[in-house]
């Protein structure tokens, strides 16, 4: 794998523990959060710098926060599900004593900065340790991560790649084993689109289920999601950050727990895969990838059909709705900082501020059929298989691969972006590599509210395979 960023063998310290595996520890009395907030960031210093997945770092607060928590665990009395684990967040979200620049030099870091967004609200409320902030593109308008403010994330595997985007800092970080979760966006594939590139695991809730403040300016595309190396943590993380919020009039009421489902396993389960769901043009190696991963679902008892839900590609509504969106972002910047953003960002806000109202809603109601069609298909299937990403990661520093036909990144992230529209739970979890030594995701769908549902699929794809437990090593 040329070029990966090189991990020694040796080099297994609690930093490459899961969260799951760190709390266990934690009760056993055989490690502290002082300890594992310490090895993450030893990892940060020493292996960031090759993949730039940060954009701030706070040791001092996350020992402070450690020292609480080991103080709590000695007492017997830990406060919450996550309480001791490091946990970075995506600079998208607020962070109470921390600049959200969303990647734009737009933005004043003076602040003030005094509010936690719901999610980091939970985290907090629940004892993680917060130690840093993830790179993102700016606004987090595109599929790989590089900004005008932070510049490029590289893809750990293969730092000449891209780590994908737009949660890639995010992506990188719990490759590499700094830190064992973090918390993303998804608007267009934001978590399940790095999480393919990089070989880790991440998942795309319902819409509703995990709260946001401020709304998004990509209103109900935008998801916020939980991101880690195993599907269990993935669930542990969602079922810290879910739930109401005041904030947000478009939250779900608390939900079972989707930790308590994992062992649900998927014998009897019918499952459509779809390799290409009908339009997609994919690499042979993602391909066959993707073909192995669907046996090994027939051999865990689930019945399998190869079936495709039967849409059209819906990227030019979903190019309106979120060239939109970047419009409503920026509307408010005079020319001068206008003239700052990520050229990218300013093409497509100019496409989306032409759109008129009557073309809006026209997508808004391809929306709504696609979500009926996607509703009905799953009264036949309680899963839908399909791979995440179409092709292997490519250079880092551009939108798309060289010699590309269409110049957006939403022309190679056709199966992500289809159930940000439908607002359907979606999770990637690695299922191999190219020969070239890639990851290569499997994306699993289910119906609206089905979290549990999926994240058990994706726990039982992981118990019988071992994709999740490849380190990036030298």
């Amino acid at each position: 794998m040329t070029g990966t960023v090189a991990r020694s063998a040796s080099d297994s310290t609690a930093a490459d523990l899961t969260a799951t595996e760190m709390l266990a520890a934690y009760r056993s009395g055989s490690l502290s959060p002082v300890e594992a907030t310490r090895a993450v960031l030893e990892r940060v210093e020493r292996l960031d710098p090759r993949v730039n997945a940060f954009c701030l770092l706070d040791p001092d607060a996350a020992l402070g926060a450690a020292r609480d928590a080991q103080a709590r665990w000695r007492r017997g009395e830990p406060c919450g599900l996550l309480d001791g684990v490091p946990v970075s967040i995506k600079d998208i979200l607020l962070t109470a004593g921390w600049p959200t620049l969303r990647g734009s030099r737009t933005v004043d870091a003076a602040g003030p900065w005094t509010v936690d967004g719901p999610p980091v609200a939970r985290l907090r409320a629940h004892g993680a340790v917060l130690f840093g902030k993830t790179t993102t593109p700016e606004l987090a308008w595109k599929g790989v991560t590089d900004s005008p403010l932070t510049g490029i994330t590289t893809n750990p595997w293969d730092p000449t790649r891209t780590a994908g985007g737009s949660s890639g800092g995010s992506a990188a970080a719990v490759a590499l084993g700094m830190g064992p979760l973090s918390v993303g966006t998804d608007g267009g594939g934001s978590v399940r689109i790095p999480a393919a590139f990089t070989g880790i695991t991440a998942h795309k809730p319902t819409y509703g289920r995990v709260p946001h403040h401020p709304a998004s300016p990509f209103g109900t595309l935008a998801h916020v999601g939980p991101m880690a190396r195993t599907a269990a943590d993935a669930a542990l993380l969602l079922d810290v950050i879910s739930g109401a919020d005041p904030r947000d009039p478009w939250a779900l009421a608390p939900a079972d727990p989707a930790a308590a489902r994992l062992g649900g396993g998927v014998a009897g389960l019918r499952v459509a895969a779809s390799p290409a769901l009908g339009y997609v043009e994919v690499h042979p190696e993602v391909a066959a990838a993707f073909a192995a991963a669907v046996q090994t679902f027939v051999a865990l008892g689930a019945i399998v059909s190869e079936a495709d839900p039967g849409f059209a590609d819906p990227v030019e509504p979903f190019e309106v709705l979120w060239f939109a969106g970047v419009a409503a972002s920026i509307a408010h910047l005079p020319a001068a900082q206008r003239a700052v953003l990520d050229p990218g960002l300013v093409e497509i806000a100019e496409q989306g501020a032409r759109s008129t109202a009557l073309e809006y809603l026209a997508a808004m109601g391809v929306r709504n059929a696609l979500g009926t069609r996607m509703g009905e298909f799953h009264t036949r299937y309680d899963l839908l298989l399909t791979p995440t990403l179409p092709i292997p990661a490519f250079e880092a520093g551009v939108e798309v691969p060289a010699g590309w036909p269409r110049e957006r990144w939403t022309s190679w992230t056709p199966f992500t972006y289809p159930f940000n529209m439908t607002q359907q739970p979606a999770a990637s979890v690695p299922c191999g590599f190219t020969a070239g030594g890639l990851p290569v995701g499997l994306q699993i769908v289910g119906p609206r509210h089905a979290d549990g549902a999926v994240l058990a699929a994706a726990h039982a794809f992981q118990q019988a395979t071992d994709w999740h437990q490849q380190l990036v090593r030298g």
